[in-house]
């Protein structure tokens, strides 16, 4: 069996359809009078939010912008751009005063992200730093316990984010009777690419089904800002971080092995499109490593 990237390929029209009929049905079993959406300014919500207006109209869908001390101020002027285009309603929550008085930004003092300009580049350097020193990206090591004292205070500083915003989705949408949309992509939800109890907690999680490749066909489709389709997808929670940057391999590359190791496909067969066996190794590891965050909480027989 020969994997190609043409294998990727969709009917971007007929998924845009079963997604928008998806949207649909989830709202009415749901008993809810419309959607929200965390709206990052990024590509997988911005296709979330386009497949549920094409769904049930911009009336019923809602935009919540929820910035914070180190989030890049460019990613909500996209947003709100976005849901200008669309005609939606948002709110914005600033989120820095509840994490500081929660304490999370200790974790990491201030002066560390002061100038962003300086702390991109000296965040990747101290990522690389730790990965040549263990052997491991931290996103790797982060996937279970760790006995390092900085990947402990790194999940604790970003995990709370996700979770909080979590928590302010659900408060708006319990409030006013929304489904919440999630925006987790296939590729993420395999490897770990996304925080239990934060981003992964939602009603319904429409691109679950896509790689994230795949999502940017969609995108395509349905008409999202160029800008927003070509800029580096990054959590924006941290200076510097780009999913790729995280990931240490790029989406292409990514959803090729996830999908070859999908078919069951052996190491060997998978390396003929020019991938290093010990990247394949690197990705079954994420998979493994992050089984728990895909599971229920462990209970008793």
């Amino acid at each position: 069996m020969e994997l190609t990237p043409e294998q990727l390929q969709i009917d971007a029209e007929r998924v845009s359809q079963e997604l928008e009929g998806f949207v649909r049905t989830s709202v009415g079993n749901f008993k809810r009078e419309g959607v929200i959406v965390g709206l990052s300014g990024g590509l997988d919500s911005s296709v979330v939010v386009a497949l549920s207006v094409a769904a049930l109209g911009p009336d019923k869908v809602m935009g919540l912008i929820m910035p914070e001390r180190d989030s890049s101020r460019q990613s909500e002027r996209d947003a709100r751009r976005l849901a200008e285009g669309l005609g939606i309603r948002v709110e914005r929550v600033e989120l820095t005063p509840i994490l500081e008085e929660m304490g999370i930004y200790r974790h990491i003092p201030r002066r560390f992200f002061a100038n962003r300009k300086i702390a991109g580049p000296a965040i990747k350097a101290s990522y690389k730093l730790y990965t040549m020193l263990t052997g491991e990206r931290p996103l790797l090591s982060g996937l279970e316990g760790t006995n390092s004292g900085l990947i402990r205070r790194a999940n604790a500083y970003y995990r709370m984010k996700h979770r909080l915003r979590m928590v302010i989705l659900y408060s708006y949408a319990e409030h006013e009777n929304l489904l919440v949309m999630g925006t987790a992509n296939k590729t993420e939800f395999l490897t770990g690419f996304f925080v239990k109890y934060g981003d992964s907690a939602a009603d319904i999680m429409p691109l679950q089904s896509l790689y994230k490749t795949q999502v940017k066909q969609l995108a395509q489709f349905l008409n999202i800002p160029k800008k927003i389709i070509n800029k580096a997808p990054s959590p924006d929670l941290i200076p510097g971080i780009t999913d790729e940057f995280a990931l240490g391999i790029t989406y292409e590359k990514l959803d090729l092995i996830l999908l070859g190791l999908e078919r069951n496909m052996e190491t060997k067969e998978i390396t003929k499109i020019g991938i290093k066996p010990k990247t394949i190794e690197y990705v079954k590891e994420l998979i493994r490593r992050s089984e728990h965050m895909r599971s229920s909480p462990l209970a008793p027989d």
